[in-house]
């Protein structure tokens, strides 16, 4: 019996691939100091820290100042991973804010501080121990690999053309792709199967469980095998549920840097 690998590997980016926390919190505090004009503009001590552990939260990116801004409002880290969705719409209201204007902040400042110092903001990222090679492996392989994330593609491919990993522009499919990540997997899917591909196996490893369960209840994807990778943005919770889930593999990072049959 040949050894179970996939037709098609796809692979989330932020979380999964890269460590991008640094950014994150840079990022969000210049956005907090703008909407918010704190007396000092130097983050208090621990906020950074604070900040890394609930990221899991953070769905868009607009939420990330305003983890920042619950924070020093005083809410506890332990309410804010419980009740996020909840809390974040009470700040909205309350501080009659929109969403959409944090998120152009966000977006705003990041653009500004790329085009200011790309190498700076570059330097900020990090891969995950043993990343690259695995990534390297595979795309020497047979095994098909593609990046789904929402992170700009081109960004991808300047962070991983530092560690001398050249993707093709398809292989990429970033946040200009405005859709959600379960319809490119059914892009692909298809793709696959006008190719001539027979029975094609599509592996996917996400670091966030709400993806991966947003999948699995599409009944055209069930045969996607999902991954969530526990090195990256979720919670003990997240990899408790994801334990007890038939249709969720825990993977870590020991056993991406193994075979394909390792991960099973």
């Amino acid at each position: 019996m040949p050894e179970p690998k996939p037709t098609l590997l796809a692979l989330d980016f932020d979380g999964v691939i890269c460590d991008g926390l640094i950014e994150y919190f840079k990022t969000a505090w210049r956005a907090y100091c703008q909407l918010w004009k704190p007396h000092d503009e130097i983050p208090p001590p621990g906020l950074a820290e604070q900040f890394y552990r609930l990221r899991p939260v953070v769905e868009s990116g607009w939420e990330m100042p305003l983890v920042l801004r619950s924070l020093l409002l005083g809410q506890s880290e332990a309410e804010i991973l419980v009740n996020w969705g909840a809390i974040a719409q009470a700040l909205v209201a309350d501080e009659h804010l929109v969403p959409a204007e944090l998120s152009a902040t966000v977006d705003r400042i990041r653009d500004e501080w790329i085009a200011a110092d790309l190498e700076d903001w570059l330097s900020q990222h990090r891969f995950y121990p043993g990343i690259i090679e695995r990534l390297r492996q595979t795309l020497a392989s047979p095994v098909q690999t593609v990046i789904i994330t929402t992170k700009e593609g081109r960004f991808v491919r300047q962070l991983l053309q530092q560690q001398q990993v050249d993707l093709a522009e398809s292989q990429i499919f970033g946040k200009e792709v405005r859709q959600p990540k379960s319809q490119t997997l059914r892009d692909l899917q298809q793709k696959l199967g006008r190719d001539g591909e027979r029975d094609p196996q599509i592996w996917f490893v996400e670091d966030r469980l709400k993806t991966l369960q947003s999948i699995y209840a599409q009944p055209d994807l069930q045969t996607v095998r999902l991954f969530l990778g526990d090195w990256g943005y979720n919670t003990s919770a997240d990899r408790e549920a994801a334990q007890q889930d038939e249709r969720i593999t825990l993977l870590s990072l020991a056993e991406f840097a193994q075979d394909f049959a390792e991960w099973i």
